[in-house]
């Protein structure tokens, strides 16, 4: 259930159908509400026979997406998405600030955004819950996040996909961890931008 990578993934399948025993690969993401709530999104790649097998118990986390019968399939989704989940931060903070800047209350920029086709997970989410009363306690490590868009990076580059704006979004976590620490929130790129911009995202 954890996200190892597809390399891992591939080598941990392998191993196992060495010897005989049925692998799955299923990371889930929705953190820890959806954990609590049974309500994540759990990538599963395995033999089609042993998903069905399992399914029943799959259930119990949330919403099963089937990625098919190639050991890392899902951890490739997996690192897709927290990849994109980190980059609307760093994004939304780049268009907050300069909303900030010129004399806009974030909270309404916000509004506007979530109204509108800028709409996002940080948007929504994260950065009133976390930003704009300045607590940074969305809930994921930045040391995490970085992990995983370093991941994501990595596997691109191994096949062959241009991955211009991944890079950035690793670099500006490598930043915030050293900047901030590996336990400070992800959220926390957004205090970079603040920095840079001489600026406070607060509402």
């Amino acid at each position: 259930l954890s996200t190892t990578g597809p390399s891992m993934a591939k080598t941990i399948a392998a191993e196992l159908a060495g010897r005989g025993i049925a692998w799955v690969d299923a990371p889930v993401s929705g953190g820890i509400a959806g954990a609590s709530s049974g309500s994540l999104a759990v990538m599963v790649s395995c033999k089609k026979s042993v998903f069905d097998e399992i399914d029943p118990v799959l259930a119990n986390f949330g919403k099963r997406f089937y990625c098919g019968e190639n050991a890392g399939t899902a951890q490739v989704a997996k690192l897709g998405n927290n990849m994109i989940a980190a980059a609307v931060i760093l994004l939304s903070a780049e268009a907050l600030a300069m909303g900030v800047k010129s004399g806009l209350d974030p909270r309404i920029m916000c509004d506007i955004i979530n109204a509108s086709s800028g709409r996002n997970s940080a948007t929504q989410d994260k950065f009133p819950r976390a930003v704009l009363p300045g607590t940074f306690d969305f809930g994921f490590a930045t040391a995490l996040s970085y992990k995983d868009v370093r991941m994501c990076v990595d596997e691109a580059e191994n096949l062959g996909v241009p991955m211009v704006a991944g890079s950035l979004v690793r670099q500006m976590l490598a930043a915030t961890n050293a900047r901030f620490g590996p336990d400070s929130d992800f959220t926390s790129m957004v205090r970079i931008v603040e920095e840079w911009a001489g600026i406070e995202i607060r509402a």
